[in-house]
């Protein structure tokens, strides 16, 4: 026999955009379940930055001290994945992989995006630690070392001008992708940036603090460009369960969503990484907010109905 609760809301995903939801909407007195099945997004990372009073903060501290604050609130948080969400009626049937069944008023998402690494030898293993596609979440650490960039179409070369704050000593390594065009080419050269447009044939590493390291990126024809930091945006893609509400999606492959989180199927919000360029643990956690804000005034409307006349 199936166990069924009934929320207010359900929130999928339990990282700072799925907390700053479920905190708000608990302050507001509402039923709320949160599932999150983990893993995080990017599980290479140590520490949490530029979020204040929490810059440096291990992530999975940052989580805990965020489920303690949950406490007070009619806030349930379970680590479980969902299987399935279905409309039926005026709420949301959410199927949970341990058997169990809600029914929800409204459904928050914020499952994030699923990196896909590149396919080439090294990518890997110094994904996150060599690696990285925030400088403002890594940036400082790693500051005035030889870095580079994977710049796949032009506009990662306005990136490489933005990544020239961090570091002196930067190349960006086309793989011959697109014509770089001359006036970006003099652009770049101002300010001391390099155009590597030779194929990649690998990433040489090393042995660093914290285990393997970039050494060196290895083109196509054995030439070695010594580098020890390459930040680069991977393909991404929306989580199994995303894909399977068919929500509607950018041309980039965000969920594409109204100023309110809402989403192409009404009641369903979406919110952090997997609505949005900006990418961070605190950009997630405002976009979740103003989303909890806004779904809360939605419920308030429901329940009192619509203006009568006279």
């Amino acid at each position: 026999m199936e166990r069924k609760d009934v929320k207010d809301v359900v929130v999928v995903g339990g990282g700072p955009g799925g907390l700053s939801a479920a905190l708000m909407l608990g302050r507001a007195r509402r039923k709320v379940l949160l599932c999150d099945a983990g893993p995080r997004r990017n599980a290479a990372a140590t520490e949490v930055h530029y979020f204040l009073t929490r810059d440096g903060i291990p992530p999975q501290e940052f989580r805990d001290i965020a489920r303690e604050q949950l406490k007070p609130y009619d806030v349930e948080v379970r680590d479980v994945r969902v299987r399935n969400i279905e409309r039926v009626g005026a709420a949301f049937r959410v199927e949970l992989e341990d058997g169990g069944v809600v029914e929800a008023r409204r459904v928050l998402l914020s499952t994030g995006m699923v990196d896909v690494p590149r396919d080439l030898p090294g990518y890997r293993e110094l994904w996150g630690t060599s690696i990285f596609q925030c400088p403002y979440c890594h940036g400082w650490e790693v500051q005035a070392r030889p870095w580079g960039v994977l710049a796949t179409s032009e506009m990662y070369l306005d990136f490489a001008l933005v990544l020239r704050s961090w570091t002196e000593d930067l190349v960006v390594f086309t793989q011959g992708a697109f014509p770089v065009p001359e006036a970006r080419r003099a652009q770049l050269a101002r300010v001391g940036v390099r155009i590597e447009e030779r194929r990649i044939r690998g990433l040489v590493t090393g042995e660093g603090a914290h285990g393997a390291a970039l050494a060196a990126v290895e083109l196509e024809d054995g030439t070695r460009v010594p580098r020890e930091v390459l930040f680069d945006h991977p393909p991404q893609r929306q989580v199994p369960l995303v894909q399977k509400l068919g929500l509607e999606l950018t041309e980039e492959g965000f969920v594409k969503a109204l100023p309110t989180g809402e989403t192409s199927v009404p009641g369903i919000f979406a919110v952090g990484d997997m609505s949005q360029r900006m990418q961070a643990a605190i950009a997630a956690a405002s976009a979740a907010a103003i989303a909890a804000s806004m779904l809360n005034h939605s419920l308030s409307l429901e329940l009192a109905g619509p203006v009568s006349e006279g």
